[in-house]
């Protein structure tokens, strides 16, 4: 599934700064052509299964204007 795909990508580059696009295209593979706002949607769910409390992440961390990270000792970065 594709969540398993996304967190499969942020999982194996932990402290890196993922982009959006390069999540659809670890899920969709390079020939998805749509936008990337489901990815969104993806992170939420993926965030109440990891995440104490997913309204305050600390493992899947938002790097605003850029993408995810995986921090998987949940340090602020």
């Amino acid at each position: 599934p594709k969540e398993f795909k996304i967190f499969f990508a942020l999982a194996s580059s932990p402290g890196l700064v993922l982009s959006k696009e390069q999540l659809v295209e670890a899920a969709w593979g390079k020939e998805f052509v749509g936008e990337t706002s489901s990815i969104t949607v993806f992170i939420k769910k993926l965030r109440e299964k990891v995440e104490d409390d997913p309204s305050d992440p600390r493992v899947i961390q938002t790097v605003w204007g850029i993408g995810y990270r995986f921090e998987p000792e949940g340090r602020e970065g």
